[in-house]
């Protein structure tokens, strides 16, 4: 029909941006409008920035759990040895570990001797766990042969023994000190059994990522580990990394089938399963909270569209007369809420990028304004704060925000266009 306009018309346009613009003075509400925008702004700044963090916490957990130990355990049921004692040493490792090997998906299985006990250099103590394993299935640990940090020679391995980065501040070792591993269970005696003491060499510190891994491991030969825990021609255990950890309950039938009859299994997602567990919990409720304030700064945006509307009652009302629609003013008054919801929400995004783009920086800043101490990886686990940038996040928080503040603009800015033009100029 002659005479009507395309919805969203330059001159709805012009309005807008000229309401938006106008000061309060002149009947605007720009003060509102800047606490809209910037409110939006800091609630998807924060909520990329605590998606950023959920995220690269998550990958740095998972990343170091399959990077630094089995992806599945196989050892023995309880059974009765030579001797009549009960025992869960395995006495075919070499052939149950072959067998390991041919099934499809798996990567490594390496045969373990596990155990607790004490280290000591001069008079400093740790307790710490040792894991006596080969050189060869050492190299193929990704977070102890390519560590965050290290020092000394892997290939002396057989030398001497491998500690965390944890062990050594612990002990005040460094490359080449003589540590003393100590066990209880030592030479048995007609007197009892005598603590066993050996030193050992350090040939190699690791820093795999993880304090509780760094704090405690202690990696020995495979045949020094027999002799010093009393298991000569047996293993505890055999460790299997497989191509697809994601996957592995798929390879639990194949991987029994191979072991044996007393063969069991023990998972990654059996070890961690619960801490995964309640992390996803945690990621919902997180976002959800965040979800909630992106939802309060959206609110702003009602609060000053009413103040608007109020103001321009009789700019509405002569409008009207002369001849603007209902749809019309409708939509002068939702791209008013909306330009406000989509400029905070790019800014936002945009801070949002560049705080977990620089966050090792600026989190250096913030420890050394406070003195130090803001992180204890004691506490964490971990030594810095992690953050992946994840499309996914940012577009989630794109879609919240946006969603939110364009839905939220319909309402003020339909009841502008349904106000009478005669008794919004009735007092003029």
């Amino acid at each position: 029909m002659a005479g009507t306009t395309p919805p969203f018309a330059r001159f709805e346009w012009l309005i807008a941006w000229r309401y938006l613009r106008a000061k309060r003075a002149e009947g605007g509400v720009s003060v509102m409008t800047w606490i809209s925008l910037i409110g939006i702004m800091l609630a998807v700044f924060a909520l990329i920035a605590v998606l950023a963090v959920r995220s690269g916490f998550r990958e740095e957990f998972v990343d170091t759990i399959l990077g630094a130990n089995a992806h599945v355990t196989v050892y023995s049921t309880v059974y009765a040895n030579e001797t009549g004692q009960t025992s869960r040493a395995l006495t075919d490792f070499e052939a149950q570990a072959e067998a390991i090997r041919a099934v499809p998906g798996v990567t490594r299985a390496a045969p373990l001797i596990k155990g607790q006990v004490m280290a000591n250099l001069t008079n400093n103590n740790a307790g710490i766990e040792v894991f006596g394993i080969s050189l060869e299935n050492l190299k193929t640990i990704p977070r102890i042969a390519n560590p965050e940090q290290s020092a000394g020679d892997i290939d002396r391995f057989n030398e001497g023994i491998a500690i965390g980065w944890g062990v050594a501040r612990e002990l005040g070792a460094t490359v080449g000190d003589r540590i003393k591993v100590i066990s209880p269970n030592g030479v048995k005696t007609a007197f009892g059994t005598s603590p066993r003491v050996v030193a050992y060499e350090v040939v190699y510190i690791f820093q795999a990522g993880r304090y509780d891994i760094d704090r405690t491991r202690v990696y020995m030969p495979f045949e020094a580990a027999q002799s010093f825990f009393n298991k000569e021609g047996v293993a505890d255990e055999v460790e299997v990394m497989v191509e697809d950890p994601d996957a592995v309950d798929d390879l639990a039938l194949p991987l029994l089938n191979a072991a044996g009859d007393r063969a069991l299994l023990w998972t990654w997602r059996d070890a961690s399963g619960s801490f995964l567990r309640a992390l996803t919990i945690e990621d919902n409720v997180m976002f959800v909270i965040m979800s909630i304030l992106v939802l309060i700064a959206s609110m702003n945006i009602i609060s000053g569209l009413i103040m608007l509307v109020k103001n321009k009652g009789r700019d509405i009302g002569i409008l009207r007369t002369m001849g603007l629609t209902q749809g019309a003013v409708m939509r002068v008054f939702f791209i008013c809420g909306a330009l406000v919801g989509t400029i905070g929400t790019a800014l936002g995004v945009l801070f949002g990028c560049l705080f977990v783009i620089y966050i090792d920086p600026i989190f250096s800043l913030v420890n050394y304004v406070a003195g130090g101490g803001v992180w204890d990886p004691e506490i964490r686990g971990l030594y810095n704060l992690p953050a992946k940038l994840e499309l996914n996040d940012v577009l989630s928080s794109i879609s919240l925000s946006l969603g939110l503040s364009w839905i939220i603009t319909l309402f003020p800015a339909r009841r502008a266009a349904r106000m009478n033009p005669v008794e919004a100029l009735r007092y003029e």
